[in-house]
């Protein structure tokens, strides 16, 4: 990683390494609110009659949560900014891509709008199953770290909020590494000439990429994930759990008046 970062510095310079920043930032506001907000909608469909939600239930929602997201928001936003990431150099008069809704006009242009969504099926199945992992790992490091239950009126500081984020956000990346791999892959041979493109889908690149390359190359990239990912994810469950749970005692509060 280390490594990547001196050569990108020092070949293209110190800015290349914010490529793509303003797509990857509006997407991150966005997907979180959709995130969050999807995945709260998804377990109201998955309650008993009594409004208990169980672990399968939480996975469920959580998968339907991540498969929303990358089909609203993800691939589109990550098909950009992998296309602007790929541009070396520092000449503007040389690139393709200019920016990232010129990058997205050459796309549909040349590709059709479908060309927005190279890459659909791994991202659908990294976001879904990235989801799945981290809100079933979150309610149940804050069981096991703090015991706190869903409900139960018990509010975290934005510290233990962070330890229960940080540690949930850990396994996803863990699991959904292949998917990531595959599908920078794909978008990235995206509009390639006839014939010059080496992975026709999801299995084709996973089994390709296993075989000519090891099995562990389809983790390739895991220890920047996880040097971005949790730290991030601690300081979105900070910010969550504590603007929720002053929500939350706020309709308590007025419950408690209105009786």
């Amino acid at each position: 990683m280390f490594q990547a970062g001196s050569l990108i510095a020092r070949e293209e310079g110190v800015r290349a390494l914010w490529k793509g920043l303003t797509p990857f930032s509006t997407q991150l506001c966005a997907k979180y609110a959709l995130r969050f907000s999807t995945n709260a909608f998804y377990q109201g469909l998955m309650r008993d009659k009594d409004g208990n939600l169980g672990n399968g239930g939480r996975m469920a929602a959580g998968f339907a949560a991540g498969v929303t997201e990358a089909l609203i928001l993800v691939t589109p936003f990550e098909v950009v900014k992998i296309r602007l990431q790929q541009q070396k150099g520092l000449a503007k008069e040389a690139l393709k891509y200019k920016g990232p809704i010129h990058t997205a006009g050459v796309i549909v242009r040349e590709e059709g709008v479908r060309g927005l969504w190279s890459g659909a099926t791994p991202t659908v199945m990294r976001n879904g199953t990235n989801q799945l992992c981290m809100f079933w790992a979150k309610h149940n490091f804050d069981r096991i770290y703090w015991g706190k239950a869903e409900g139960d009126g018990k509010a975290l500081t934005p510290g233990q909020s962070m330890a229960s984020g940080f540690s949930a956000a850990i396994l996803g990346p863990i699991a959904t590494c292949p998917f990531d791999v595959v599908k920078t892959r794909l978008m990235a041979q995206a509009g390639a000439p006839p014939g010059t493109v080496k992975y026709s889908g999801l299995v084709d690149a996973l089994i390709k990429i296993g075989r000519d390359e090891g099995v562990l190359s389809l983790w390739r990239g895991l220890t920047p994930r996880l040097m971005r990912i949790p730290p991030g994810q601690a300081i979105v469950w900070a910010v969550s759990d504590q603007v929720t749970g002053y929500f939350e005692a706020r309709a308590r509060a007025q419950r408690a008046a209105g009786k």
